[in-house]
């Protein structure tokens, strides 16, 4: 039997303009936006379509303006009688609209929790003390041992298992950088520093960790009605009170990706729609599992495709 997975995208995913059609053509919406301007304070409805690239780009918006324009898609989608999936999952960020498409996290309390990690994760590293690369082309065996050869005491890690043969890297620039020359020696196709704000997904980012999981602990949980596939394990889980550990442990944890997509493949999910802004997961879903259907919702001309992919 045919099983569906609706997939949110995380940070890599932001443009100004992202939303502005959602909210003009569906009410279930616009709702979305204005929860979140009220719960944060501001008018990040305004942000999102107008804004300036560099005020959007800094993480403490651009998490909540990605989470807000996700699940503004999802409840316009649902307001349109799409499918109920049979799993959710989302990539680093993306794992919050997950949650709050699971029923296990408030949206407003998501949009305020985020909000806050940003702005935590912003002020664990000084701007350019820490970066992130995108190695192509080699294994994840091969990527740990060239980071480890690169630290130096310094750090360096996968950050990011996103397909088998894209793994990004996060830790100290210096080592970042040394890791990509050693992992072009090893056979990497291309190494490709990135334009980030802060390294994710590494132990520099313990501090924002440590201030995070003091909001998390506060936060109510309900237990799942679609089961929410984590990053940190790639484990399906229903199970609310075991949560804000998980969301915890991810913020220096990689972001395990390809092994999530490759959990819900062997539960027989044939079908994975992404909800949220751009196209990256599913090109990441293409790279893991060419058997499936895929298809994304961030506008209404995608969430009409998605509802005949759906059938």
């Amino acid at each position: 039997m045919s099983k569906i997975a609706y997939i949110f995208p995380g940070q890599g995913s932001q443009a100004v303009g992202m939303g502005k059609d959602l909210y003009d053509n569906y009410a279930a919406a616009r709702e979305v936006f204005e929860q979140a301007d009220d719960a944060l304070g501001f008018k990040l409805s305004e942000l999102c379509f107008a804004g300036e690239e560099a005020e959007l780009q800094l993480t403490a918006n651009t998490q909540p303006a990605i989470l807000t324009t996700s699940i503004a898609a999802y409840r316009a989608a649902v307001s349109e009688a799409i499918a109920k999936p049979d799993f959710v999952a989302g990539h680093s960020l993306g794992e919050y609209s997950a949650l709050v498409a699971s029923g296990i996290i408030d949206f407003a309390d998501a949009v305020r929790t985020v909000r806050s990690g940003g702005a935590y994760m912003q002020e664990a590293v000084p701007v350019g003390v820490g970066a992130m690369a995108a190695i192509l082309g080699l294994d994840l065996a091969t990527v740990e041992e060239g980071c480890a050869e690169a630290a130096n005491g310094q750090v360096c890690s996968p950050a990011n298992i996103n397909s088998p043969s894209q793994i990004v890297i996060a830790g100290d620039t210096e080592a970042v950088e040394r890791a990509c020359e050693k992992l072009k020696e090893k056979g990497a196709k291309r190494a490709i520093m990135l334009n980030v704000s802060a390294p994710f997904h590494c132990a520099l980012m313990m501090p924002a960790q440590e201030r995070l999981a003091v909001d998390l602990a506060e936060l109510s949980y309900d237990d799942a009605e679609v089961p929410v596939v984590h990053n940190v394990d790639a484990v399906a889980n229903s199970d609310g009170s075991s949560v804000a550990i998980k969301l915890t442990q991810q913020v220096s944890s990689p972001v395990r990706w390809l092994q999530s997509v490759e959990t819900m493949s062997a539960a027989g999910v044939d079908t994975f729609i992404e909800i949220g802004p751009g196209k990256v997961l599913t090109g990441l879903v293409r790279q893991i599992n060419r058997e499936v259907r895929y298809g994304n919702i961030e506008d209404s001309v995608s969430l009409n495709s998605a509802l005949e992919i759906l059938g």
